[in-house]
């Protein structure tokens, strides 16, 4: 396939095929999230290798902040040669092909606080690789959608990642966690075998599914510059992106503030299944159910709002997803019935995707031609600069306060905060070509 010159989005009409494996390639990353540092594995950790939820979530909550510190010093910096380069793919295939390695790694973590650091060496590779392979994706998106669409491919694209973070979950959940005889008989339930094993599962599912996006989706052209200039070039050019911050005053305003709503997000979604566990007593096949319910109405979310992104656009579509995500957070801290629990944090999942879809989408609008990858770099540096505070800030108070309540009480602030920075940020006249969006951000 012959790569689309990202110099005139405005007149390219969509390639379906491409479409449709780039959002593939959500569908494969997805499982990770869920599988491996939400529902199943991080509730393992605490409760199986680390044998204490109180310990077990200040301990991910430090090795998620290590990870963070990671992903914001890599990530600016390797946009930004990225973008000198040219192409994408190979850097992207190289951080999902180590997230797949460390992922599978994690069969050989045993229910035994022994393997804790083996664990938490293989999570914060696995995570620190996922996030710069996203970086790298994210940045592909204005080459595979046209300006009119983006809010709807972004939308689709965060819809089936859901979904295919609910299938992975259908899959550990019936032929693993739940089965009285793991996938007929190959995996045992010694040693919480069958439960270690769905981070197989979750290697095999992201490197098939992301296959598609490799063989379909066009790459940028390379520009021919060596490695070594590629990476002067780069790194001059972020610092003078850094020092000339007010040339994308939008740009930047929308940074600063999505890091905050972000990190909310983020938090609670790493957070979810432990907090579920913990206070609720959920066992571990409530919490594959309880997150297979929360990802169809996150999915069907993020779809439903994908058109509502390009209708009204963006910020409004955000606005009104933090407005959600405040309005169920707040009692969703204060309720004792599992029931409420249920109904809450479905509304809370409800809200998730079209925050982060539309945000995805504003920031490709927001970014300056050749520059999508640094700016994506940068969209991850933001997030991990504040985003490191917010595991932070849970483990803290969540040790400090003997209470996982009191550590998910810290997360509602950064929807407030994001809420009223986002105010301040103008978008861009929808349907504007990507080459005018500087102008937008002056």
């Amino acid at each position: 396939m012959t790569a689309l010159a990202s110099a005139s989005p405005d007149r390219r009409a969509p390639d379906r095929r491409a479409i449709t494996s780039w959002c593939l390639y959500d569908w494969a990353m997805s499982a990770y999230n869920t599988v491996i540092t939400t529902f199943v594995f991080s509730v393992y950790f605490a409760r199986g290798v680390v044998g204490d939820p109180v310990a077990g979530t200040s301990r991910w909550s430090a090795a998620m902040t290590v990870a963070g510190l990671c992903i914001a010093v890599l990530s600016p910096v390797l946009g930004a040669v990225a973008d000198r380069v040219g192409r994408r793919k190979p850097w992207l295939a190289l951080f999902t092909a180590i997230t797949v390695i460390f992922t599978a790694a994690l069969w050989w973590a045993k229910p035994d606080p022994s393997f804790a650091l083996f664990a938490l060496v293989c999570v914060v590779v696995g995570t620190v690789a996922f996030e710069l392979a996203n970086v790298f994706y994210n940045a592909t998106l204005p080459s595979v959608s046209p300006p009119n669409m983006l809010g709807r491919v972004s939308g689709w694209g965060w819809g089936v990642g859901y979904f295919g973070g609910l299938a992975c979950l259908l899959v550990a959940l019936f032929a693993f966690v739940k089965a009285t005889d793991p996938l007929f008989g190959l995996v045992g339930t010694a040693e919480q075998a069958n439960v270690r094993a769905t981070a197989w599962l979750v290697a095999m599912w992201y490197a098939l599914f992301a296959l598609p996006f490799f063989l379909w989706v066009p790459d940028e052209p390379a520009t021919g510059r060596p490695l070594g200039a590629a990476v002067r070039e780069g790194l001059s050019t972020l610092r003078r992106t850094l020092v000339e911050a007010r040339r994308y005053k939008q740009a930047m305003r929308f940074l600063i503030a999505s890091a905050f709503y972000r990190d909310g997000i983020n938090t609670i979604t790493a957070f979810g299944g432990i907090y579920a566990a913990g206070t609720f007593g959920m066992t571990f096949e409530e919490i594959i159910v309880f997150a297979i319910a929360l990802n169809v109405v996150a999915g069907v979310g993020a779809i439903v709002c994908a058109w509502l992104d390009d209708r009204i656009g963006a910020k409004p579509t955000i606005l009104l997803s933090l407005a959600g995500l405040t309005a169920c957070g707040v009692p969703l801290l204060l309720v004792t019935e599992k029931e409420w629990f249920w109904v809450l944090a479905l509304g809370l999942g409800a809200c998730f995707g079209p925050a982060q879809a539309s945000g995805r989408s504003l920031m490709a609008r927001l970014s300056p031609p050749h520059m999508e990858t640094e700016m994506f770099g940068l969209y991850s540096l933001t997030g991990r600069v504040v985003g490191f505070f917010g595991p932070l800030a849970l483990g803290l108070a969540t040790e400090a306060f003997a209470s996982q309540r009191a550590g998910m009480a810290t997360v509602v602030a950064f929807f407030v905060i994001g809420f009223g920075l986002m105010l301040l940020v103008r978008e861009p006249a929808p349907g504007r070509d990507g080459h005018v969006r500087q102008s937008a951000a002056a």
